[in-house]
């Protein structure tokens, strides 16, 4: 494929590119030498499941398998017991080891769902670090100052509002940066909270001689909050390896303006044809489409089906989880017991908002018991079967 075209594909979506001169230069020689561009991506396996926010880079690597280039997918097995800061407003919790191998064994079945497994190169950043010494691995504090660090946007604001900032902080971006040079990266993409990251992987791969990366960055996903970026620290995700139940309920409860923010970078579709679509309509659609991609036709057609007859129709669904009770039990209790409720707090506050029905008479105190089998309904889409 021609360079234009090529990077016109590249540039969808895409909120900046360092620079768009040097990858048509990288470009030109990629074809002049027939050698694939080595294009980088860098996961911590901070939890188990992929989620959605992670799938805007998922995409983007694969425009970029699908123009013949190597796509190097990095897992962070080493800087992810430490932890990016990026985007943080406090010190982040390091995790075991056997935790961060325990989540990284889980990526590749899900990147399997996006990206094209055959061709991809994963690699672990261990495979380097745990064979450094403890004197190479203070030198590469050697490639940045303090200074140059306080004046990344986060660090300078947590410490104006005189926030602490661990040194090991300081020390992430640098081994981010060592990663580049280990793999020879042409292009690294993140999202823009990471571009302080991404621009050091450059210089260090000018302390090594080596051909300077171009820089892409992503936009940031909004989680269902519409506030947050999309997390699971945030409780705002929607993962890829959730059931398509959640996922289909989750899409639906996103706001109207962040629904076309998705559709933007989740899916193929028009974004310009979309909006003549009614909001629940088009919500209905972009539910089809995720659940589609990540679990099946199938069950894509039955959520669908289901989310029409229970809220359109006013009818419970077909298939609810059951609850048994002994007749003692209050409706607090079984909230959260049957996790129809995440907390007690959540429980009462959904009470006292009029959300909490049995058998279609709406709850009043938390103290009430259920004396007869029935339905319990806690907001519009969870629904207990209780039996006695």
């Amino acid at each position: 494929m021609d360079i234009e075209k090529q990077i016109e594909i590249i540039k969808r979506g895409a909120v900046e590119i360092i620079s768009e001169d040097e990858l048509r230069k990288k470009l030109t020689q990629s074809i002049k030498t027939k050698r694939p561009l080595k294009i980088k991506a860098g996961f911590d396996p901070t939890a188990p499941d992929l989620h959605l926010g992670h799938t805007v880079l998922l995409r983007k690597l694969r425009q970029f398998q699908d123009l013949g280039h190597e796509v190097y997918f990095l897992i962070g097995d080493f800087t992810g017991q430490i932890g990016d800061p990026s985007g943080r407003s406090e010190i982040r919790k390091q995790l075991s080891k056997k935790e961060v191998v325990k989540n990284a064994q889980t990526y590749k079945e899900q990147v399997a769902k996006i990206l094209d497994i055959r061709k991809l190169k994963i690699v672990f950043n261990s495979k380097w670090f745990e064979k450094m010494s403890g004197v190479e691995m203070l030198k590469l504090n050697t490639h940045a100052t303090v200074s140059q660090m306080l004046a990344r946007d986060d660090f300078k604001k947590r410490y104006a509002n005189g926030e602490n900032i661990s040194i090991l902080e300081f020390v992430y971006p640098l081994m981010q940066g060592y990663d580049s040079v280990m793999l020879e990266a042409d292009v690294e993409i993140g999202g823009t909270d990471q571009i302080f990251n991404l621009l050091v992987g450059r210089e260090f791969q000018k302390d090594f001689n080596q051909p300077q990366q171009v820089v892409l960055t992503m936009p940031l996903l909004e989680g269902t909050d519409g506030v947050q970026k999309m997390s699971k620290s945030y409780g705002n995700y929607i993962g890829i390896n959730e059931p398509a139940k959640e996922i289909f309920g989750k899409i639906m409860s996103i706001s109207d303006e962040l629904m076309l923010k998705y559709y933007e970078l989740l899916t193929d579709e028009d974004v310009a044809k979309v909006k003549q679509m009614h909001p629940k309509e088009a919500k209905v659609k972009l539910a089809r489409i995720i659940i589609t991609q990540y679990h099946s036709v199938g069950a894509a057609e039955k959520e669908a089906e289901e989310f029409t007859r229970v809220f359109s129709q006013k009818e419970i669904p077909q298939d609810m989880p059951k609850f048994k009770t002994d007749g003692k039990k209050t409706i607090l209790a079984i909230l959260t017991e049957s996790n129809l409720a995440a907390s007690g707090n959540e429980a009462r506050r959904l009470i006292q908002q009029g959300a909490v029905s049995f058998n279609n008479v709406k709850v009043q105190k938390d103290d009430f018991i259920p004396l007869a089998p029935g339905i319990l309904k806690a907001g519009s889409r969870r629904f207990l079967k209780i039996l006695l």
